[in-house]
């Protein structure tokens, strides 16, 4: 089995995120989601240049919420939702899914 903890599941939408680069200059844009879990997601088209172990702060239609960069490499990224922030993505609401390979 792989070293994921959840399913993730193939979606595209837009979401903005916040945080602090790596010469520590505030920034914000809006980036794509290429995939989530309950407690995370790949982004996609990021152009700051951020670290893994900083915090974004990841805004999807009303709903927010800090996660963890896990990884970040070439304008993607993986985030982990921090431990007390709430799942963000709808994933309920959403209909047509893909799930992405668990390895």
């Amino acid at each position: 089995m792989g070293r994921r903890k959840e399913p993730r599941l193939k979606v595209e939408f837009p979401v903005h995120i916040r945080g602090i680069d790596r010469m520590a200059h505030p920034f914000a844009e809006v980036v794509r989601v290429k995939n989530v879990s309950l407690s995370g997601a790949v982004l996609l088209g990021i152009h700051a240049k951020i670290r893994a172990g900083g915090i974004l702060e990841i805004q999807h239609g009303s709903q927010q919420a800090q996660f963890r960069v896990a990884w970040a490499s070439s304008g993607e990224a993986g985030i982990q939702a921090l431990p007390s922030e709430p799942c963000i993505w709808n994933i309920a609401s959403l209909t047509t899914l893909d799930i992405v390979g668990a390895g």
